[in-house]
């Protein structure tokens, strides 16, 4: 019988039976590349009986959690790490997953749990030099070089491990099927595989996966859909600070986030993100703007700089932002023409937020317009003020979430004025945050009157 070839995009999974330039799926160019579709038979993963019940009949499942001693780590994971799940970390290569996962394994077989770690990208020896530095010696892990996902399974079945690693996803592959190691087919059919393995021994497993230029993780869409917790490591290479942020959680809340230092000896927790994302904050400088920004349920401060100057292309300015939404940051210039009267057509501007963080939330819009503000007039805010607030097409000042938090978190570090949305400053003085003056404001023209 003649094998059934198909054209895969190995961006976003799109199959069809011909070549073609660009996927029409995702509209990726030249991603589409040929592969053998093969069948394998499963016998699938029997959960239940299969009969209809009653929600009052269905048994409660006490899901336990183990926890590492990175309390950031457990935070991210919704309180620690679920027996039975399945965790997918992707990064960009070098950025210190593998790391992130030695030092976890480390802190798990210190609670005497069994741990199997399995590398299909170093050998052992590789990884021992590693391991010392991160001083793996004292504890008991279990460590297995190889690629081939039945003899992975096999030394799973045999060890019974409660945590299983794998380092990478993609380096793994079925002799089952021929295609290569890292195709769709391949990524799909280990996935799969390794989940049923998790779920019918209710072992926690984590699978580190790579991820494409456009910074979205590498392999089909289906590859997210299947995990139950998806994990994204970031980070600058020219900067000593990683981001653990949580995309998908179905034991936990999503967008959590917890911030890293790497070091000679690892990974260590940022106890203290605001003040370690504002220690090289230069005081009375214009452009510079504290906001009060949330990732998950985590508040922390980060610093917002714009710079306006002439643009030497008339009819044609430069708009650029790092760690901004470049659309909503278009949106904020056009309110500060039309609501404030300040001309920006001839002007070059550049937004950023300091350290390579990125905002996303609509709460450092009142922030982003006093950056640009207090750029063009050339005049600094006073360095004890940290501001919030979403703006809209109106010029009005709306409220965010979590506004309590948000004030608090600028009081532990030392401000003694926060301004904020009208709207939320009542709640702010009903839970009785002292030490701070609360400042609410309800218009864009009212905001830059306090400062300018």
């Amino acid at each position: 019988m003649k094998p059934k070839v198909s054209f895969i995009c190995q961006n976003c999974g799109f199959q069809t039976p011909k070549w073609m330039g660009r996927c029409p799926s995702c509209g990726e160019w030249n991603t589409l590349i040929e592969e053998i579709v093969e069948e394998i038979p499963s016998p699938g993963l029997t959960l239940s009986s299969g009969a209809p019940l009653l929600y009052e009949d269905i048994k409660e499942i006490a899901k336990q959690r183990i926890k590492a001693n990175i309390h950031d780590f457990n935070q991210v994971l919704g309180g620690g790490v679920v027996q039975g799940s399945l965790i997918l970390i992707g990064g960009e290569p070098g950025i210190g997953k593998s790391t992130l996962m030695l030092q976890v394994s480390r802190d798990l077989a210190s609670q005497k749990k069994r741990v199997l770690y399995v590398s299909g990208e170093e050998s052992l020896e590789q990884i021992k030099l590693r391991g010392e530095r991160l001083g793996l010696a004292k504890e008991k892990i279990y460590f297995l070089a190889e690629t081939i996902l039945e003899r992975i399974l096999q030394a799973a079945e045999q060890l019974s491990p409660e945590v299983l690693i794998i380092d990478s996803v993609q380096t793994v592959y079925s002799s089952q099927l021929t295609s290569s190691p890292g195709t769709i087919s391949q990524v799909r059919e280990v996935t799969n595989r390794v989940f049923r393995l998790a779920k019918a021994r209710e072992m926690a497993t984590f699978l580190i996966g790579h991820i494409t230029k456009e910074g979205s993780l590498a392999g089909p869409k289906s590859l997210e859909h299947i995990v139950d917790v998806v994990l994204s490591f970031e980070g600058e290479r020219d900067h000593s600070y990683r981001v653990l942020r949580a995309l998908k959680n179905r034991f936990g809340p999503v967008s959590e986030l917890a911030i890293f230092e790497m070091s000679e000896e690892g990974l260590t927790s940022v106890a203290n993100p605001s003040a370690f994302f504002l220690r090289e904050r230069p005081p009375k400088e214009p452009g510079s703007v504290v906001v009060c920004t949330m990732k998950g349920t985590r508040p922390f401060l980060a610093e917002i700089q714009a710079l306006v100057s002439s643009s030497l292309f008339m009819g044609n300015p430069r708009r650029m932002t790092v760690g901004l939404d470049r659309f909503r940051a278009a949106m904020l210039m056009a309110i500060a023409e039309k609501k404030l009267g300040y001309s920006l057509a001839g002007e070059d501007i550049y937004l950023n937020v300091a350290g390579g963080l990125e905002i996303e939330e609509p709460a450092a819009d009142v922030g982003i317009i006093l950056a640009l503000v207090s750029s063009v007039k050339n005049r600094a805010l006073p360095p004890e003020v940290a501001v919030f607030g979403e703006i809209g097409l109106s010029g009005e000042i709306r409220s965010v979430t979590q506004p309590f938090l948000r004030a608090k978190e600028a009081a532990s570090m030392g401000f003694r004025t926060v301004v904020l949305p009208q709207g939320n400053k009542d709640r702010v003085e009903k839970d009785g945050l002292k030490g701070v003056e609360v400042v609410g404001v309800a218009k864009v023209q009212q905001l830059i009157g306090l400062f300018f």
